[in-house]
């Protein structure tokens, strides 16, 4: 196996492909099997050069310094430059026969070219005169009207067949054609470079599966707690008729919900903000207003509790309403993609331009798909499905007070409506964090974000609340405390992880994190290496875990069922955690590797 000449990191000159142009590229990987180096250019484009392609900046600097001082063109150049043209040269050599035979004949082609431009002029002048020549006398009028629409092509002929163009004039023509060229092969090379050549999920057969899988996991989830015994021995559930899993009432009814929730994101409150910049270096405006919806929500919610609303039908009607929402996600990823095959190139996707249908459809295949101004993946990432969570498992409460005719929730089930509703309140109080994750500005909207957000979100996430209505579990006050402290511990940890990286990215020389040490990268961010960032990785997502945990243990340790979360969730953040590990090493190189040598850790302090 060829040893490698250029380490990661190191700065060197990377020639364009197509082109002989070399330009100033830094090396962040080599790929062992294709012994092909991934460079990156100082516009962030990252290509894979052979090594044949690429030179160090000493060769290159030295070969380029040595070429122009060798050149004996533009010795004499630089000297007629610098020399006035009325100052005699000194030390100026004798030029030789053969030289003054050039100058003479070059001297004799230029007469004979003036006297054919001299009859041309005098010609045109005829013409214009209406005077035709002695070659000119039958056709007078016609050649009188061609001359006077080109009076200079015979001249512009002449000056093509003696090469009299001035050299400046063709320099700028070869300088323009070569632009052209060059734009061309980047403009192709960007084309190709877009596509997603690195498939998540096990490709086309993974995600294909997924289509069907995640559908039947939830399915299967409510299924198994509405069981008396949810144990995994009991697998599988007794299946309901099909006719009892659709209603057209329900659907109305989560119609309803979406378009309600349409229409609050579109009311013009709360502030307008710019997204980070797309590949084109345009900035999406969206509008910050997720807080006031959720407050008309529940004073929407309030109000027809006090008309005698009974909310626990979303308890009586779950499994319907799971279907409802699934079909509803189904023709939307449908829509979306049909939508997407008229969208331009660089509205796609990074993550979902494979070429591949069932690829595309599941990840998504445009970025930011649009109605006019209205963002249907920014909407559905934070409105119908975290605030419908928040809803049913209100519900449940509900449904459980009436079911077990209590006066009050039982203390598991405050705890669980407790603390998903601290957590949905903050993410909808830090709506701004979510344009700087990677669901908005490297995932496009499909299958895999719209099912997510609209099923999988209300639906699994409520499970230890709907778990509980069947399946009561009685807890003592100490347990209670011990359990809020641990959500509280993890809610700390979330919320001044993301604080501290969103303030740093915002403002760096903000005084206040003055405290702060960073690596400095070559795109000119930098990366946390004090604080929560210091201490592992992904500080938030540790803190995500916990609150996880916390939000489990009401539901006591009978059943694994509702711990189903809990494992979902640290699956989830391990293939995120690999994910950025990847996007980070691409985008920072060798900053990245000095970063991970910082902080051995990456969610779990002294485990992983």
């Amino acid at each position: 196996m060829p040893n490698r000449r250029f380490a990661d990191g190191e700065v060197v000159m990377g020639r364009w492909p197509g082109s002989v142009l070399y330009y100033e590229v830094q090396v962040t990987s080599y790929n062992d099997v294709s012994h092909l180096y991934t460079v990156k250019y100082k516009d962030g484009t990252e290509l894979e050069l052979k090594e044949s392609d690429i030179r160090s900046q000493s060769s290159f600097k030295h070969r380029k310094s040595q070429s122009s001082s060798s050149s004996p063109s533009r010795r004499s150049t630089s000297r007629s430059r610098s020399r006035s043209p009325g100052r005699p040269a000194k030390g100026r050599r004798r030029s030789s026969p053969q030289s003054r035979e050039h100058k003479d004949d070059k001297k004799k082609t230029i007469q004979e070219t003036n006297l054919a431009l001299l009859k041309l002029s005098e010609n045109n002048t005829r013409r214009y005169n209406g005077e035709p020549d002695s070659t000119e006398k039958n056709d007078a009028s016609c050649i009188i009207l061609e001359q006077k629409s080109k009076p200079d092509l015979e001249i512009e002929r002449v000056l093509e067949q003696y090469s009299l163009r001035p050299r400046k004039e063709e320099k700028k023509k070869e300088e323009i054609y070569s632009e052209k060229k060059i734009f061309e092969t980047i403009k192709t090379t960007e084309k190709a470079a877009s596509k997603t050549k690195e498939l998540e999920f096990g490709g086309r057969i993974g995600t294909f599966m997924l289509i069907f899988f995640l559908p039947a996991t939830v399915f299967y989830l409510l299924l198994m707690c509405k069981q008396d015994d949810p144990s995994l021995m009991n697998f599988p559930p007794p299946l309901p008729a099909l006719e009892s899993l659709w209603e057209a009432r329900v659907f109305g009814i989560f119609l309803l919900w979406f378009f309600l929730q349409a229409l609050l994101y579109l009311l013009p409150v709360g502030k307008v903000v710019e997204g980070l910049p797309l590949s084109d270096g345009r900035k999406l405006q969206y509008r910050i207003n997720g807080f006031y919806a959720f407050v008309l929500t529940a004073a929407a919610i309030g109000t027809l509790l006090y008309f005698q609303f009974e909310l626990h039908y979303i308890y009586d009607h779950f499994m319907q309403f799971a279907v409802s929402a699934a079909a509803f996600s189904m023709v939307l990823s449908i829509y979306l993609y049909i939508r997407s095959l008229k969208s331009p190139e660089e509205e796609l996707a990074p993550g979902g331009n494979s070429g591949y249908f069932v690829y595309d459809f599941f990840t998504g295949h445009e970025l930011n798909p649009r109605i006019g101004s209205f963002d249907l993946k920014y909407f559905c990432e934070l409105r119908p499905g975290l605030i419908g969570w928040v809803v049913i498992n209100l519900a449940m409460l509900l449904a459980e007070m009436k079911i077990h005719n209590q006066s009050m929730p039982s203390l598991s089930m405050i705890l669980v409506n407790s603390f998903q509703l601290l957590y949905v309140a903050d993410a909808l109080w830090n709506e701004e964090a979510i344009l700087t994750t990677m669901d908005i500005t490297h995932d496009g909207f499909g299958f895999m974000l719209a099912f997510g957000d609209l099923v999988w979100v209300p639906f699994v996430y409520s499970l230890q609340a709907y778990y509980l209505v069947g399946h009561p579990t009685a807890i003592s006050w100490p347990v209670a405390a011990a359990i809020t402290i641990l959500n509280c511990i993890g809610y700390y940890i979330f919320r001044s992880a993301n604080s501290q990286k969103n303030n740093f990215r915002r403002n760096p020389a903000d005084p206040k994190l003055a405290y702060l040490k960073f690596i400095p990268t070559a795109t000119g961010k930098g990366l946390l290496v004090t604080g929560w960032w210091g201490f592992v990785r992904h500080p938030n997502y540790l803190g995500d875990i916990i609150m996880a945990l916390a939000w489990s243990l009401p539901c006591g340790f009978n059943h694994i069922l509702p711990y189903f979360y809990v494992i979902y969730f640290i699956c989830l953040l391990v293939h995120r955690e690999a994910r950025d590990e990847h996007h980070c090493k691409q985008k920072y190189g060798l900053a990245w590797e000095r970063y991970c040598q910082r902080v051995p850790y990456r969610i779990f302090p002294y485990i992983y």
